[in-house]
């Protein structure tokens, strides 16, 4: 490898660490052990229905919570997974929930946080086996919560956009678990959209923790690798202050729209961090993944207030 390999190598490696390195102590001190939700931080808007801990599986990390919206009925339904490294992480973590709730909450979508299985306890493919299990339940029940199990997004962040974006890769491996068909994917700054690519290369120990040593795993578990067939939409949002995380975008949505899946890539100025918690802030970023949402469906559109000849086009088209 050259020396200008090395050198972006271990910048992104470097820039993983101050990642992880600035979650606060509750929020990181995980380590595969279910950790107390912080409901405080998340503030719903007037009348919305929370449930929390929702079980889709034996495990205490099994467990989604659910805001539903006063009066909703047939409401689109956000999926979130939150991200840390997979060892770490919250579905009630304020910046995972917050924003996004006051958003789409306040605008009559369902909003479901998922927690899932995290290492060491449970490996990567039991971890895309939870999400596959979680999202099934939600389509599932969503009736009893005014959500429409036919009207899903399934959005993660980080490690969680990994494992969605494997689902997207491979939705057979959700239907399997008895999901349907989703409307669309939305990847916050995946951690890792080509894993060959990072293990072949410098990069962070955490990556061996996840994805180990064996090339035939990294494959397995590499959502480019996994690409095999039309999916639905997709939406990757990249931090173009990461070196390699909007490159890495590109190659995923180039192949997937080889493939006949509708897939765009979102570069923001952001932080890996920035990229979760300001979605759903009043800013252009936050209108232009809404613009994606909107093309998704006539009822997610209406309820973004996006006239159905106007949502039409990519997140970089007229509507900001």
């Amino acid at each position: 490898m050259s020396q200008h390999g090395k050198t972006v190598g271990w910048l992104v490696a470097l820039a993983w660490l101050g990642a992880l390195a600035s979650w606060s102590a509750p929020q990181a001190r995980m380590d595969g052990v279910h950790a107390a939700a912080m409901p405080a931080g998340v503030v719903a808007p007037a009348g919305t229905r929370q449930l929390r801990d929702v079980a889709y599986g034996d495990d205490p990390l099994q467990r989604y919570d659910v805001y539903a919206p006063a009066g909703a009925h047939d409401a689109p339904v956000i999926v979130m997974v939150h991200g840390g490294g997979w060892r770490r992480g919250d579905k009630a973590m304020p910046g995972v929930v917050v924003n996004k709730l006051a958003r789409w909450g306040a605008r009559g979508f369902v909003v479901v946080s998922v927690n899932y299985r995290l290492l060491p306890r449970a490996d990567l493919h039991a971890q895309l086996d939870d999400v596959a299990r979680a999202l099934a339940s939600v389509q599932r029940r969503a009736a009893e919560w005014g959500g429409d199990g036919r009207r899903v997004v399934l959005m993660g962040h980080s490690a969680g956009a990994h494992l969605v974006a494997l689902l997207a890769a491979r939705p057979s491996l959700a239907f399997g678990r008895g999901a349907s068909p989703w409307l669309g994917t939305v990847l916050l700054d995946s951690a890792a959209l080509d894993v060959p690519a990072i293990m072949q290369g410098p990069h962070f120990p955490l990556y061996d923790h996840a994805f180990g040593h064996d090339p035939a795993q990294w494959t397995a578990l590499s959502p480019l690798q996994q690409l095999q067939a039309r999916g639905a939409p997709v939406l990757a949002v990249c931090s173009s202050r990461r070196l390699e995380s909007c490159p890495s975008a590109q190659r995923f949505a180039a192949r997937a729209n080889a493939l006949g899946t509708r897939a765009e890539v979102l570069e923001e100025d952001l932080g890996h961090g920035e990229i979760n918690r300001e979605l759903g802030l009043d800013s252009q970023y936050t209108r232009r993944v809404e613009r994606f949402l909107a093309g998704l469906d006539p009822r997610v559109a209406q309820l973004l207030g996006q006239p159905a000849a106007r949502v039409r086009g990519g997140v970089d088209g007229a509507l900001r």
